[in-house]
């Protein structure tokens, strides 16, 4: 087989790639390898300011994309080696031949050591590893989560009807994403006594025939569909109890008990559950061979420059198997997440069809200032800039201004000039932050008022 673009991975990064490809280069011929049948798509895109966007992920069969775009063919295969000598890709049962290839392999769960030896440590990354865990919860009482990132979070929120263990290693609840004073805000949420509510699926659900294949990341929703239960009385609600600067030690099986498995902690306490969930971050899959070796980082992730050009010729990469090693821009880092593998899947097409036309192109804007928009604990959170004083070392002083139960504003500011904001909570304050945060705009003569709730600031930057 031969095709002008091959782009391998069906998660958001590479079929954001191939969609943007078949857009930009209708006569060519694009080849997407998927492992999985099932693809993730954007659905819903809006744009809320001009770096930060809001979308759905949907799960679709990968003959969607063939049908919409006449140019684009998708093998469900799996990537076996590269002959980057030869542009060359071999599949599982397929030898196709390249000008341009473009790796979205994602990353796969970093799991608990113990978790090979044990079958009630379940990791959750993909749509199957969720249906598992869901069936599991069913028929348990108490179970123990490791992890401290969005997923995490989010699954200790959504649960209900289980007594929950949640083992962090650090000293407040998301710490991926928020900082002490954020996460003292939403502790209310967690105690909040919630009622189960039916969800309402109005998107088509999908099954695979082979649940051995390894499925593209769970989407920034994963979870608004399910009822995530357990099996204890339906009118007691989740307990949670939060293990503080804590990690798992050791896993032992039990016999006539109760729980079948037993936990140890770092700090020695014993804890017995019926299942444990790892959800303690990832690592970039690379389980394919090369005839020569791309330039890696520590973690193992693939090396990019500015224009997502591998150390390979005309190799290309996205999402969360790659990292970035240009100079970044002040105000921008790399993080893996579902809004950055959208950017870095279409800008890779974008650079790609400019290689193939012998045009130059510019860095896309979106590498100007970290944007990223999610949901925690039921409030939506919108991160800015340098939102946690990233990279600014200790010399920069934060300005807090929180309304119980309805929101929660954070400025980071360096020598009187906004760097980052977190904004939880509907404050509509987005497109202000980003504005300041570009413009680099001096806040001396504002001093505190900048968040004082008696005054809209917005009319003063508007």
């Amino acid at each position: 087989m031969e095709a002008t673009f091959v782009v391998v991975g069906g998660g958001i990064a590479g079929v954001s790639c191939a969609e943007t490809l078949a857009f930009l280069e209708p006569e060519e011929r694009i080849i997407l390898i998927s492992e999985s049948s099932l693809i993730k798509t954007v659905t819903n895109l809006h744009a809320i300011t001009r770096t930060l966007q809001d979308f759905d992920i949907k799960e679709t069969e990968s003959s969607y994309l063939s049908a919409k775009y006449l140019n684009v063919t998708v093998l469900h295969e799996t990537l076996l080696e590269i002959d980057d000598v030869n542009h060359i890709v071999s599949t599982s049962s397929n030898k196709i031949k390249y000008k341009f290839l473009c790796l979205c392999l994602g990353a796969q769960p970093k799991l608990i050591p113990q978790a090979a030896a044990f079958p009630q440590i379940l990791g959750i990354r993909d749509t199957d590893s969720v249906e598992t865990f869901v069936e599991k919860l069913q028929n348990s009482k108490k179970i123990v989560v490791v992890g401290n990132g969005g997923i995490a979070s989010e699954l200790v929120f959504k649960m209900q009807n289980v007594e929950v263990d949640w083992v962090i290693r650090d000293k407040h609840i998301s710490a991926t994403f928020v900082d002490p004073g954020a996460a003292e805000f939403f502790q209310s949420s967690l105690r909040r006594q919630r009622s189960p509510e039916e969800p309402v699926t109005k998107r088509m659900r999908y099954n695979e025939d082979n649940l051995k294949k390894s499925g593209a990341a769970l989407g920034p929703d994963w979870y608004k569909n399910l009822i995530i239960s357990g099996s204890q009385n339906h009118e007691s609600h989740s307990q949670i109890k939060i293990h503080y600067e804590n990690e798992i030690n050791n896993v032992t099986a039990l016999e006539n008990s109760v729980f079948p498995i037993e936990v140890t902690l770092t700090n020695g306490e014993k804890i017995t559950c019926d299942i444990v969930v790892s959800a303690t971050g990832v690592h970039p899959r690379s389980n394919f061979v090369t005839q020569n070796e791309f330039k890696k980082s520590e973690d193992g992730g693939i090396q990019i420059n500015e224009f997502m050009q591998t150390s390979l010729q005309d190799i290309y990469a996205a999402g969360d198997l790659c990292n970035a090693s240009w100079p970044l821009a002040k105000h921008w880092f790399q993080m893996k997440l579902w809004t950055q593998a959208r950017q870095m899947g279409c800008y890779a097409a974008k650079c790609m069809s400019a290689h193939f036309q012998k045009e130059s192109t510019l860095q896309d804007f979106c590498f100007e200032m970290f944007a990223h928009s999610t949901k925690l604990f039921g409030y939506k959170v919108i991160l800015l800039g340098l939102y946690n004083g990233q990279k600014l070392g200790t010399n920069y002083e934060i300005l807090i201004r929180m309304s119980k139960e309805t929101e929660y504003i954070k400025f980071v500011l360096e020598n009187n000039r906004l760097q980052g904001a977190v904004l939880i909570g509907d404050t509509d304050l987005e497109e202000m932050c980003e504005n300041l945060i570009l413009n680099q705009l001096d806040l001396s003569p504002y001093g505190d008022d900048i968040l004082n709730p008696n005054i809209d600031i917005e009319d003063y930057f508007d």
